[in-house]
């Protein structure tokens, strides 16, 4: 696509003209950038993308594109041999751009967005279950994997929303293979940076909105505007032949609910657990196996069964139903079925069972509600001590450090502490802040919790220590795939190492899971 058919679709300011290239990719990485490309140089929080311009015009970059008026560029490359674009915002620039090179594909799809602290694969997994089996062709984007058709892509080492142009190629390729809706995770990061301009949202899901990264944000106000900015853009999302705009609520989550609500400018429904909500549970149980709930919306009832444990779970399936049922108006039968026979989400209570007397699982919960809700539910489903393994990022929310201590030390019987992305901070310092939090409410190190730095030597402590009907779970990293030391990604994956301490116990062989930098923690 012509540079001058590429930006007449979206907000420039100036444009210093030196020809009219041929455009073949939109990167804000100079990393990446190859002969054609054009490169987006934006001011982020930590570094400034204009500084990496000779960067991306050695590597063959057809134009640059910034947030600096040209004639205050670094003098260095002042005089550029290629076109430059102002623009008043990079980060949506990425996004605009890189749809207008692909035709923006996001109108052509009706896209779901799901937002939250917890829950949000959850929910974008069960929506587009039962999407499937209403033999729609859906395409689905999470922080585990993208899924266009069989075709399933790793998308990143840790939990974020992609970034931008990597978002618009994904529904691009969706669009080509023939998708008609998408379901895509919106994360807070993802939303504040922009990654999911030009998405073109026509429903859009709220799970709940708790603790979690203050350390980006700043405040609890700075995260909900965050949050609330899926909302905020279904009014100005285009208009979609027979595609209704509808924001979906937790009216159980009172904070989220009544911010989000009051900013709408679209209608909503809501959905909780509590009474009087337009999709409703009740008769909730469970056997361990499975749990049962009738659903109530809309005047009718119909019951639900999942593989899913706990109630939080049966929140989410609740936003889901309400995504599908009073948003998109599937029939119940394709709800009831779609959720029964939703696949299991890697590192979501994942359980692994080489025959062992006692379970061991591998969650996600990284958060103090994310990690209450879930021994919450194991609790109700295990005779036996519940053991967990923990730990909690550096250089992310250090408030929440203290406070999973004392959820676990509260709800649990057991607590090993351990690294979890340490990043360039004091590993020893990080454990050291879970531990006062442990300590708070009483529970006494080297009897109801431990610090053990290395996370596989964690995990095996606590495979080693389980009775018959105790069940071990690891929480924190599930599904990725490495953990950050300093700032190098050494290879990891928790489901490797549990299964490694279940097999050593038992005196069964297999690959043990891959060395960390714990030796000399500090």
């Amino acid at each position: 696509m012509k540079l001058s058919e590429l930006i007449a679709a979206v907000p420039v300011s100036t444009v210093n003209r030196n020809g009219d290239p041929d455009i073949t990719i939109v990167v804000e990485d100079s990393r990446v950038v190859s002969p054609g490309a054009l490169f987006v140089a934006r001011r982020g929080r930590d570094l400034d993308g204009h500084g990496f311009i000779p960067a991306a015009l050695e590597a063959g970059a057809a134009t640059i594109v910034g947030e600096l008026a040209a004639e205050n560029l670094p003098e260095v490359f002042s005089n550029l041999s290629v076109p430059y674009v102002q623009v008043p915002d990079g980060a949506a620039a990425v996004g605009q751009l890189a749809a207008a090179l692909h035709g923006f594909p996001a109108r052509e799809l009706v896209m779901i967005g799901v937002t939250g602290t917890d829950g949000k694969t959850t929910t974008c997994n069960l929506i587009h279950s039962v999407l499937k089996v209403a033999g729609i062709p859906a395409g689905l984007i999470t922080t585990v994997n993208a899924v266009i058709g069989h075709e399933v892509m790793d998308t990143g080492f840790h939990v974020t929303t992609p970034n931008a142009a990597t978002v618009q190629g994904f529904l691009a390729r969706m669009v080509s293979a023939g998708m008609t809706h998408c379901v895509l995770e919106a994360t807070s990061h993802g939303l504040a940076q922009q990654r999911v301009a030009a998405c073109e949202f026509d429903l859009a899901v709220v799970t709940n909105i708790t603790h979690e990264h203050l350390d980006y944000h700043g405040s609890v106000a700075d995260y909900l505007e965050a949050k609330g900015m899926l909302f905020e853009s279904l009014a100005s999302a285009v208009q979609k032949s027979g595609v209704r705009k509808l924001a979906v609520l937790n009216r159980d989550d009172v904070e989220s609910y009544e911010y989000i609500r009051e900013r709408l400018q679209v209608d909503y429904v809501d959905y909780g657990l509590q009474s009087g909500t337009a999709v409703g549970a009740e008769n909730i149980c469970s056997d361990g196996a499975e749990t049962r709930f009738e659903v109530h919306t809309d005047g009718e009832c119909f019951s639900v069964e999942t593989a899913l444990h706990g109630e939080y779970n049966v929140s989410n399936c609740l936003a889901a139903i309400a995504a599908a049922r009073n948003g998109l108006g599937l029939a119940v039968e394709y709800i009831q079925t779609g959720i029964a026979t939703m696949p299991t989400i890697p590192g979501r209570m994942e359980r692994i069972d080489l025959g062992q007397d006692f379970e061991a699982v591998v969650d996600f919960a990284h958060t103090p509600n994310a990690l209450r809700e879930m021994l919450r539910a194991v609790r109700k489903e295990t005779s036996g001590r519940i053991i967990v393994v923990f730990g909690s990022a550096g250089l992310r929310d250090v408030a929440k450090r203290s406070r999973m201590g004392s959820v676990a030390a509260e709800m649990a019987d057991i607590t090993v502490i351990t690294a979890e992305d340490p990043r360039t901070e004091s590993l020893v310092d990080i454990m050291a802040e879970i531990a006062s939090g442990c300590a708070k409410m009483g529970g006494v190190e080297g009897k109801t919790f431990w610090q053990l730095a290395d996370r596989a030597e964690a995990i095996r402590f606590a495979v080693g220590i389980a009775a018959p009907g105790d069940i071990v779970v690891a929480c924190g990293k599930a599904h990725e795939q490495s953990m950050c030391f300093g700032v190098v990604e050494f290879p990891w994956d928790d489901r490797v190492a549990m299964c490694a301490a279940v097999a050593d116990r038992m005196g069964k062989v297999v690959p043990t899971p891959p060395l960390l930098p714990t030796g000399n923690a500090n």
